[in-house]
């Protein structure tokens, strides 16, 4: 295991998704992102007790992080699409097996 503060990555591929899914919000779109690609009017819908504030932060991280990536479609109106990276589809497992373990 590396060691803290070295900016090693962490050994375990858990210990690392939970540290990119700390957040408002992050655990819930990341498990609503392994459905397919996400539109933010529909994740204020889907997570209850969200804000269009606390949703583009985390929505903004997790880009930041790689784990997103953003897409802007141009149909009229514009929509935009988040949609999990390569990385975040390499997280997918992981998640699965922390969610049995709830």
């Amino acid at each position: 295991m590396a060691t803290p503060g070295t900016g090693e990555e962490e050994a375990c591929p858990a210990q690392r998704l939970l540290k990119l899914l700390s957040g408002k919000w992050k655990a819930e779109i990341f498990r609503l992102s392994t459905d397919g690609p996400l539109r933010f009017n529909s994740l204020l819908r889907q997570i209850p007790d969200s804000n269009k504030q606390s949703l583009s932060v985390a929505l903004r991280e997790m880009e930041a992080e790689g784990l997103l990536q953003k897409e802007t479609l141009q149909q009229k109106p514009l929509h935009i699409e988040y949609q999990l990276t390569e990385k975040g589809r390499q997280f997918i497992p992981v998640f699965q097996q922390l969610e049995k373990l709830v």
